[in-house]
């Protein structure tokens, strides 16, 4: 019985891989640059009271650049009802700067098609602080059994 040489398996030619890993690695530049940008101009440029205290915590934008997602997070030290009403009227007020803000970060970034720009509100923050608050209690509850 002959036995037939085993196949390597198979391997993408060399410039796609490589491409793919480009690719992955520029929205990953891009979403930097569009954090940075959209932190830099709703800081100094947006002149809307709703955003103050408004803190852009992370970009993440699509592969082919065509949709970015923008998430924030209001410096605040307000709780509760107080906190839903100033994320609500941040989010309505970033969502009626958003056509500004999309030609704006085109421009600076040298974009070829403009990305359509979704605002997020980040709740990590919100839960971190949360559990850190937890485990502090959890603390002081330990130390008052000693």
């Amino acid at each position: 019985m002959k036995r037939e040489p085993k196949k390597a398996a198979r391997k993408p030619p060399p410039g796609v891989a490589a491409a793919a890993k480009n690719e992955a690695s520029r929205s990953v530049r891009v979403a930097a640059q569009l954090r940075q940008e959209v932190a830099r101009l709703v800081g100094r440029e947006l002149a809307d009271p709703r955003l103050e205290g408004l803190v852009v915590a992370s970009a993440w934008i699509s592969a082919d650049l065509r949709l970015a997602k923008v998430f924030f997070r209001i410096a605040t030290t307000s709780e509760g009802a107080e906190l839903d009403a100033r994320r609500k009227d941040a989010e309505k007020a970033l969502e009626r700067a958003s056509g500004r803000l999309r030609k704006a970060v085109t421009a600076r970034l040298a974009l070829r098609v403009a990305p359509e720009l979704r605002f997020v509100y980040d709740e990590g923050q919100d839960a971190r602080d949360r559990i850190e608050q937890l485990l502090d209690e959890v603390k002081r509850a330990a130390k008052d059994a000693d």
